[in-house]
């Protein structure tokens, strides 16, 4: 069997999860504005972490009520600040479809040792949306990066809620849209969907979460870098640029130069045009073959950032070998680095598609997947 290679190439090759590719204009000199060497607390230092945040909430059309901190430990940090601060007045609802939420699942049973209800779902899909209970504070993943499942939609969310609504939205910010009146506390991290650094993490806040911070002590003790109350108040200082520990000013000004690239393709829907156009990309290849499927069946719960698929054909005798022969073999040929799927997920391929992703680039991998797949068929 003669199989042809293709003739083009992706110009960029990084579709890993996270990091993710930078942005297709990002070169080294544009960090030269980073006033390394000098304090975060100096004027300097303050006046770009208040740029993070502000440009933040004007990119995502952050509620101005609503608090934006930057804080330790990327996305996980920004949860963690969350759980451990907010949870154990009232019951509590975990919601889990993949590795990341079954983490937070772990943390509240086992660590913080609440009696929680747990509601879990199979790679791929998501739970039954309908019958979570507000009236508890509820933890959820927006979109499953491991599973490349999302929530459609806030309107499961109702208005008059009592509990909280947590929300791990690493790899949902900048490429969907959030409905900021349903989410209490968002968390998210740069190194996702705008190719920023790793390391620090973002967490947002609403006037209820912020009412439960002032008004509820945990009964565990909170360490130094979780802590955003003193004396019954919130310390607005972190969610005006004063973090809590020091942050990387390299890592920051990647962040403001990052944000200014998404406001120079149209902002959020801008972003999210460009995920949905590389997406679509993936979506008319898997209709066209037999032999490969989306890890979710129903598109109305696809994610269009973290995009899994699966080879279905009855000659794979071993689905994990031959998904990471695959994976290998593209990466040997240098035109797609980080697409094996998750550790913890089914066997089979995971492609970033998130809006530093140039859809040319999706475009130019397909003929490679056919490449790929037709190979290791054909060396079994």
């Amino acid at each position: 069997m003669v199989i042809e290679t293709p003739a083009a190439r992706p110009a960029n090759p990084r579709f890993s999860s996270g990091p993710c590719a930078k942005n297709p204009t990002f070169t080294l000199d544009k960090l030269a504005d980073a006033p390394l060497g000098r304090s975060h607390r100096a004027a300097v230092g303050k006046a770009k972490l208040k740029a993070a945040i502000e440009t933040t909430r004007e990119v995502l059309g952050i509620p101005a009520d609503y608090r934006i901190g930057i804080v330790p430990a990327s996305d996980t940090g920004a949860m963690e600040m969350a759980m451990w601060s907010l949870l154990g007045q009232r019951p509590v609802e975990m919601l889990a479809w993949e590795s990341f939420g079954a983490g937070w699942v772990t943390d509240v049973v086992k660590q913080l040792k609440l009696d929680a209800t747990v509601k879990t779902a199979e790679y791929g899909e998501i739970v039954d949306l309908a019958g979570v209970d507000f009236d508890k504070d509820v933890v959820f993943t927006w979109n499953g990066t491991t599973s490349g499942v999302r929530v459609p939609n806030g309107d499961f969310i109702p208005a008059d809620r009592d509990g909280l609504t947590i929300c791990d939205a690493t790899s949902a910010a900048f490429a969907m849209d959030l409905p900021w009146d349903k989410l209490d506390v968002a968390t998210f991290s740069w190194q996702k969907v705008l190719g920023g650094e790793a390391a620090h993490g973002m967490l947002v806040l609403s006037p209820r979460a912020v009412a439960r911070l002032e008004s509820y002590t945990p009964a565990w003790p909170l360490p130094k870098i979780f802590r955003m109350t003193k004396g019954g108040k919130l310390i607005e200082g972190i969610f005006v640029g004063e973090t809590i520990n020091t942050p990387s000013m390299l890592a920051v000004e990647d962040y403001l130069v990052a944000l200014d690239w998404a406001k120079s393709v149209g902002g959020l829907q801008g972003l999210i045009a460009r995920a949905d156009a590389n997406t679509a990309v993936i979506a008319d290849f898997v209709e066209s073959r037999g032999w490969i499927e989306f890890l979710a069946a129903d598109p109305a719960i696809r994610s269009n950032t973290s995009v899994c698929v699966k080879f279905a054909d009855d000659r794979i005798a071993d689905g994990a070998a031959f998904a990471k022969a695959v994976a290998k073999r593209l990466e040997a040929e240098g035109v797609a680095l980080d697409i094996g799927a998750y550790r913890d997920a089914p066997a089979g391929l995971r492609i970033w598609c998130g809006g530093t992703v140039e859809t040319s680039d999706v475009a130019a991998l397909m003929p490679w997947l056919d490449w790929a797949f037709n190979a290791e068929i054909a060396a079994q």
